[in-house]
């Protein structure tokens, strides 16, 4: 795939999203170097940081030390009853700007215009990161961003992954989605019942998506973990990478060929 121009577009999904980091690290280890991401909630969280050029490692340390309670911030008399102004302080200073064109990658976030009522594919400009926390804002928890005079909550509403965005830049577009959707006898708390609806409410969008895809990343096992899992970082990790590592032998590699330089994990 060397002189193929590669795009990975990667989901929301909460906790969930941190697979996407794992999902990263089989690609590196293979070679497999996508130029264009496109993301939406924790997948713009993840691939916003893989734009600016950190590796899979390099982001999976930064998950662990700025611990999830750091991220959050109450904000009362707001529609939301969180915002995420501690996770823009995180990412400004592992980035170290908020501009789109000072990243490595091309990159592109989902975010929903509540004002609007439609979904947007932002990609340039000087509000990278004010987007980046739009795109991850899950309505009534989180409260709205507003940007440029509208109200924005996660992007996951209409483009939870967000392949569309690649369409006419890539050579191949790589899926990686982390809400598939299985049954769920287990529906018994509010948290769950709000967990599932958010699930299915997505899946159709995904599933639309899904066509642009010319390779699908969708790990199983991630079924066995909820949105809100935040300190099961490595175990999500792994159920990325191992997913990811199938689909690159089971369908890349036929097709393109055993890199000359495989990294060893």
């Amino acid at each position: 795939m060397d002189n193929k121009k590669i795009g990975i577009a990667l989901s929301g999904g909460g906790a969930r999203g941190i697979a996407h980091i794992g999902v990263l690290k089989a690609l590196e280890e293979y070679k497999i170097e996508p130029a264009y991401v496109s993301g939406t909630s924790m997948g713009a969280i993840v691939g916003v940081l893989f734009a600016a050029g950190l590796k899979a490692d390099e982001i999976a340390t930064l998950f662990k030390d700025e611990k999830i309670f750091k991220w959050f911030k109450v904000e009362w008399f707001k529609p939301g009853f969180l915002s995420l102004a501690g996770l823009k302080e995180i990412l400004l200073k592992y980035i170290g700007h908020n501009k789109f064109d000072k990243l490595q990658r091309h990159f592109f976030v989902a975010v929903t215009n509540l004002n609007l009522g439609k979904g947007q594919i932002i990609q340039k400009g000087d509000k990278l990161i004010d987007w980046v926390i739009a795109s991850a804002g899950l309505p009534v928890v989180f409260a709205p961003v507003q940007l440029d005079g509208y109200m924005y909550v996660d992007g996951g509403v209409f483009h939870n992954l967000p392949a569309e965005a690649l369409l006419g830049e890539c050579d191949f577009i790589i899926g990686s989605n982390v809400n598939p959707v299985s049954r769920d006898n287990k529906v018994e708390s509010a948290k769950q019942v709000g967990e599932r609806v958010f699930n299915l409410s997505v899946s159709q969008n995904v599933l639309h998506s899904r066509s642009y895809c010319d390779f699908f990343i969708e790990p199983r096992d991630i079924i066995n973990y909820s949105l809100w899992d935040y300190f099961k970082i490595d175990e999500l990790i792994e159920v990325g990478y191992t997913a990811t590592q199938k689909v690159i032998e089971r369908f890349i590699l036929p097709e393109f060929g055993e890199p000359a330089n495989k990294i060893a994990r």
